[in-house]
């Protein structure tokens, strides 16, 4: 079958991008014609490596810079409140020309089925692409996490798709809630592999990684880090990532004289090595979609202490079992669990058994014939039923 899976920018990093390059290098594996389409490319080379067999495309390349004319942003400000609503988290990708791209693109395919990955592209989509192409909206993000502007375009396009996918639960029973009659249908996102080095649980290291943007609560987990370094001096805390809060961050390190306890790194080609490496794995996000890092360091048998926020952690973890869930934002419980894992090695080691093989619902083998089952479903015309994964 032939399959296109259309991004905001396949060069870059983060967990979307991750997820979107492992499937289609998965449909690529199984005989499937794919094709990688990246709506801008603003770097020579992509960051996750993909199968020779995927067609990498872009549809504007910024790599020469963007136009700045105020003509151009006029213009941008117009179509801007017609195709891609404000809120949208990368509206500022979308000026005239690249929305005229999508677009464009879009009207242009005949047939086989198209996976659009975040709401700017699916509501485009919905309105271009024409009845003969399969058209797929995969979430990648809780929909409570978006502004009422998006979520009401949403419920007035997306009932266009012949699916919308979601990755847990909660995010089925959104989605269900907003589009009824649109078949919303839940398969998890799946991890690189899940045959990895575990932790020995020998060195005193918490780890964290994300963007450093809001989202990712990386200022509460520095927080409650101050806290636990007053009874446990000798642990460190490293947050892998790179974003426009890394001053701020930087700078609250300084503040509350953590600069020999927390370390900002930056971005890692080795985040495998250094998962193996740590005792603990944090999440402190605000909100989620369904955190991939952190069930990639469950796969390195390490145990998470996580806020309970919507939605991702607790479609994954068991409280006590393979981590510890906190009250959302809650500096204080999130000190609290660390330190009671940091205090008890014997504890780490049980809860970091369970959460590897939690992790292994997750392998690639197991998601990737759901969305062949899915894509195969579609192009037949048949409907699908709204839950195809019989996991957690």
């Amino acid at each position: 079958m032939k399959i296109r899976y259309l991004m905001l920018h396949a060069y870059g990093m983060g967990g979307t991008i991750r997820t979107v390059v492992n499937q289609a290098n998965a449909m690529a594996a199984a005989g499937h014609e794919v094709e990688l389409v990246s709506v801008v490319r603003r770097r020579d080379e992509p960051r996750f490596g993909l199968d020779p067999r995927v067609t990498l495309s872009t549809l504007v390349d910024q790599r020469g810079g963007r136009r700045p004319d105020s003509v151009a942003r006029r213009a941008w400000r117009r179509v801007r409140g017609r195709m891609v609503p404000r809120g949208e988290f990368a509206a500022d990708y979308f000026t005239e020309r690249v929305e005229w791209a999508v677009m464009r693109y879009c009207a242009g395919l005949r047939d086989g089925v198209l996976v659009t990955t975040r709401p700017a592209l699916s509501l485009i989509s919905a309105r271009r692409t024409p009845p003969g192409v399969v058209r797929v909206a995969q979430e990648h993000m809780n929909l409570s996490a978006y502004p009422e502007t998006i979520r009401g375009e949403i419920a007035r396009h997306y009932p266009r798709f012949d699916a919308i996918t979601v990755p847990t639960r909660a995010n089925l029973l959104e989605y269900r809630r907003l589009v009824p009659g649109t078949p919303v249908v839940r398969i998890p996102n799946a991890v690189h592999r899940v045959d990895q080095e575990p932790s020995r649980q020998v060195n005193p290291v918490v780890v964290a990684a994300g963007r450093l943007v809001p989202q990712k609560g990386f200022d509460l987990l520095i927080e409650a880090f101050a806290q636990v370094v007053t009874e446990h001096p000798e642990w460190r805390l490293r947050v892998f990532g790179t974003g426009p809060r890394r001053g701020q961050l930087t700078g609250l390190v300084e503040r509350l004289g953590l600069g020999g306890h927390v370390s900002l790194p930056g971005r890692t080609d080795r985040l495998e090595r250094e998962l193996a490496d740590a005792s603990v794995y944090a999440l402190s996000s605000r909100f989620e979609g369904l955190p991939m890092v952190m069930i990639e360091a469950m796969a390195h048998a390490l145990p998470v202490v996580a806020f309970d926020c919507p939605t991702g952690p607790g479609d994954v973890l068991t409280d006590g079992v393979d981590g510890l869930l906190v009250p959302p934002r809650d500096v204080d419980a999130l000190a609290a669990g660390l330190g009671r894992l940091i205090a008890d090695r014997r504890l780490r080691q049980r809860m970091g058994r369970a959460a590897a093989r939690t992790a292994r619902a997750y392998a690639p083998e197991l998601v990737m014939p759901l969305w062949e089952d899915l894509f195969s479903q579609l192009l037949q015309g048949e409907r699908v039923d709204d839950d195809f994964w019989t996991g957690r």
